[in-house]
């Protein structure tokens, strides 16, 4: 009886994924009696997983159901969360934002939110590129404890273009002065002719979650005397989406 209950329950949580439904509807959906359905919505209501408008109203999927989905597909609810500080960073700087996170030794970019221009810069979506040769990455880089960071720098690393920094004591005095900016500016170190900053998304055990960056084509971004103003915003940006992460 109780794995007939689990497959009802999915069976009604399958239907109300199409959209919100009254009772009735919902019975005829998964050809279940009333009072079957309305008893397996009042369990799942319980826990969170359906909601229901008010009294006799249609049901929908609820929050604790879409903190599971957002589990099980790890960067999700990260988007869903971080896209409108993306497009707040866009209509500030003119230019296109992203935000990524570390995977397997790389940065690997989530999402991206282009800006209105005729000139636009490649979307990095669903690619991965080196800690070092990133400000995302960089700035993950100046979160780690130094013996991480040691084992990091002990191996030879990769240049992606010739400006690309792969000095071990020229990255450990940026990072120095990355975490005291608080943000970290890239140029032309993973593509030529493409600049960028980013900023930390940290969590509330310290450490860095994700990373909010900027990027823009080298001949227009930054301007001199922007570039810190653009770092500050980009910081402010990343510190709020980690607020909104976590309430």
């Amino acid at each position: 009886m109780t794995v007939q209950s689990i497959e009802r329950a999915f069976s009604i949580l399958r239907a109300l994924a199409i959209g919100p439904m009254g009772v009735t509807e919902i019975a005829e959906r998964v050809d279940l009696p009333k009072s079957t359905v309305a008893r397996l919505l009042a369990s799942l209501e319980s826990q969170g997983v359906v909601t229901q408008d008010h009294a006799g109203g249609e049901y929908r999927l609820g929050e604790g159901l879409l903190e599971i989905a957002g589990a099980a597909q790890p960067g999700r609810n990260l988007v869903a969360t971080a896209r409108p500080h993306l497009i707040d960073l866009v209509e500030a700087t003119g230019e296109t934002t992203g935000i990524s996170v570390v995977d397997n030794g790389t940065m690997y970019y989530l999402e991206h939110v282009e800006a209105e221009s005729d000139i636009q810069v490649r979307d990095w979506t669903g690619e991965s590129a080196p800690l070092h040769t990133v400000p995302s990455g960089l700035v993950v880089l100046a979160h780690w404890s130094e013996a991480r960071l040691d084992s990091f720098l002990g191996h030879s690393l990769a240049a992606s273009t010739r400006h690309t920094i792969t000095d071990p004591d020229t990255i450990r005095a940026n990072l120095s002065s990355i975490r005291e900016l608080g943000y970290a500016w890239g140029y032309e170190e993973f593509a030529e002719g493409i600049n960028s900053v980013a900023a930390p998304v940290i969590s509330p055990a310290g450490s860095v979650e994700a990373a909010i960056h900027v990027h823009g084509p080298a001949y227009r971004f930054p301007q001199p005397d922007q570039a810190h103003h653009i770092g500050q915003q980009v910081s402010e940006a990343a510190k709020t989406l980690s607020q909104d992460l976590h309430p």
